[in-house]
């Protein structure tokens, strides 16, 4: 089954933030888009998400093109208002998302027009001038090549399958990672009831304080982002030890590695919203990183086995693109895309990724950023009698 419009629109793949962000300011620009969604909704990875979280970013740094968050969210808006907002930002563009809908494979269109072909669920065959991926950075949950997972006996899941922690009251938790899920997953344990919360970290984390004084550490990111990295890394330096204080002897010691450092590597810092008081009372115990699994035993990096009731990998996720693009060469050796926001690369011209970096400046921020210059990039493409005709 073919299907073509008089005028091929514009195809955006993912009904997340970054995916609606480009959406509406195409629509803005008299562009046609539609938002193919593979869920029943839009936002379907922050309706996924634990109970508890917040955006680590402020309201204000965190709204979409087009539509503020209100006020009545607070400074730092609860998972469910992320969730309202979406359908709100959703509702007030008209946005064209059409759920229900997989695309498995991205080829060029063969008639020389230069657009692209989108094969998706049903034996969809649907032609677009220009595609852009916005899939998630958190896409497919990721859990390391264990020895002994595939045998493991105890109960053992992804930081994905976390919720609220009611089912581990009174038991003993293992959360593997010490990324900001981890963190604030382990938090949460302790607050809520769990016997024993330990944690296995690898490579100690930076982390900062949410706020210092009122200031919030996203603006800080949003400063320093363009300066030198080895600036950056000192100026981290100071103000960790001006802010953080020293864990060492609960086994989190001071970072070896500078801020900016870690963050090209991929590696943002983990914001603070129980993790310090919780590492000092003892609520939340460091280990040493998980290196293998023996029936019902976690054998740890140091050889210390331990035996808890539960497990929670928050190991992180793959960003998946291999089948939806893989065969285009323009992903890179971690397959990620070599090229994102509005520009693309020479092989694949029209064919756009946005979401696929976790800046320190804020993820939301950068993807309204992203938005703005990939749709004013694809309107000088788009013919102008159609522009006048959407404007009409």
């Amino acid at each position: 089954m073919v299907t073509t419009t008089p005028q091929e629109p514009v195809y955006v793949i993912g009904a997340g933030p970054g995916g609606l962000a480009v959406a509406a300011t195409l629509r803005a620009r008299g562009v046609r888009a539609v938002v193919l969604e593979k869920s029943g909704a839009v936002g379907t990875s922050w309706r996924g998400h634990y109970d508890r979280l917040r955006l680590h970013t402020t309201r204000r740094l965190s709204a979409l093109p087009g539509l503020r968050i209100p006020r009545a969210y607070g400074r730092w808006v609860a998972r469910a208002d992320v969730v309202r907002y979406l359908e709100a930002y959703t509702e007030k563009h008209e946005l064209d998302v059409v759920t229900g809908v997989e695309v498995h494979r991205i080829d060029r269109a063969q008639d020389g027009t230069g657009g692209w072909v989108l094969h998706a669920t049903g034996g969809r065959r649907l032609t677009g001038r220009a595609v852009v991926v916005a899939t998630g950075f958190n896409h497919t949950p990721k859990l390391p090549d264990w020895p002994g997972l595939d045998t493991y006996e105890g109960d053992l899941v992804h930081a994905r399958e976390y919720r609220n922690p009611e089912p581990y009251a009174g038991k003993d938790v293992l959360v593997v990672g010490v990324g900001n899920t981890g963190a604030e997953i382990a938090a949460d344990l302790a607050e809520g009831g769990a016997a024993r919360v330990r944690i296995a970290v690898r490579t100690v984390p930076h982390i900062v304080r949410r706020t210092t004084a009122g200031w919030p550490a996203q603006r800080t990111g949003v400063l320093i982002r363009r300066l030198p990295p080895a600036l950056v890394d000192l100026l981290g330096t100071g103000m960790n030890r001006l802010a953080v204080p020293d864990l060492s002897a609960h086994g989190l010691p001071r970072p070896d590695t500078g801020l900016a450092t870690r963050a090209r590597a991929g590696a943002i810092p983990v914001q603070d919203v129980g993790l310090i008081d919780a590492v000092r009372t003892g609520a939340v115990e460091v280990v040493a990183a998980v290196e293998s699994l023996e029936g019902r035993e976690v054998v740890l990096a140091d050889g210390t086995r331990i035996a808890p009731d539960a497990v929670i990998a928050a190991t992180g996720y793959r960003r998946a693109l291999e089948p939806l693009v893989g065969h285009l060469d323009v992903l890179d050796a971690h397959g990620r895309p070599r090229i994102s926001g509005p520009r693309c690369t020479r092989q694949a011209p029209g064919l756009y990724f946005t979401g696929f970096v976790n800046p320190i400046s804020g993820m939301l921020r950068e993807l309204s950023r992203d938005a703005h210059r990939i749709s004013r990039r694809i309107a000088r493409t788009t013919p102008a009698r159609e522009r006048e005709r959407k404007r009409g």
